[in-house]
């Protein structure tokens, strides 16, 4: 398992608290993986590289201001949401999956963490009620669908430094994609923020709603 020292390297800031839960994400994982697999096991090796430090790549093109909602759409056991939690903590997430397993790891994680700023939902991403500032995915489905799970969901309220709107994380050449979806689209080269190897061909995608 990769060490949480690589996130307190980029993010030097944090509180105590902080720290601590960052540092207790590593074990945690580590016992739900065995029990319920979210993420595969040669990923584990490289855990907070490939999954928590690529969540937080979100949180180097917005800090988001205290009160902002965002939904995470598709979550798997977690991510991005639970990482970018503990960096927010003054914001509301919603995470979304229609794999209750899954969902249940984000649950048990959460309250493992004391994150009351988290709310863990068993469905699938249309469905999800309420009004969100951002919706934030990691890899679960192409720009299309993502944008059509989101119609209808985002808040009327803007006090962010980014218009309200869609943030992706995802990999490779997306021009074909954003052009088929139909969306004007912003790209930030996650290499531009995290130097490991990892990221060269991975980007946050910003789509305003």
């Amino acid at each position: 398992m990769s060490d949480p020292d690589l996130i307190f390297r980029y993010f030097p800031d944090l509180t105590d608290q902080q720290r601590n839960r960052f540092e207790q994400l590593g074990p945690l994982y580590a016992h739900w993986n065995q029990q319920i697999n979210v993420i595969s096991r040669k990923d584990m090796e490289h855990f907070y590289e490939r999954h928590v430090l690529h969540a937080l790549a979100i949180a180097r093109v917005i800090r988001f201001k205290p009160g902002t909602r965002i939904l995470d759409i598709g979550t798997g056991g977690g991510f991005p949401g639970i990482p970018l939690a503990i960096l927010f903590p003054e914001c509301h997430f919603h995470l979304v999956d229609s794999i209750g397993k899954k969902i249940k790891v984000v649950k048990e994680v959460s309250a493992a963490l004391g994150l009351t700023n988290v709310q863990a939902t068993h469905g699938r991403a249309e469905e999800a009620s309420g009004s969100f500032h951002f919706v934030v995915n990691r890899a679960v489905a192409s720009m299309q669908k993502l944008r059509h799970w989101s119609d209808g969901k985002f808040a009327s309220d803007t006090f962010n430094s980014l218009p309200n709107g869609m943030l992706s994380l995802k990999g490779g050449d997306l021009r074909d994609e954003v052009r088929d979806a139909g969306v004007e689209a912003d790209f930030y080269p996650i290499a531009e923020y995290f130097h490991e190897d990892f990221f060269l061909t991975k980007s946050v995608v910003y789509v305003p709603a």
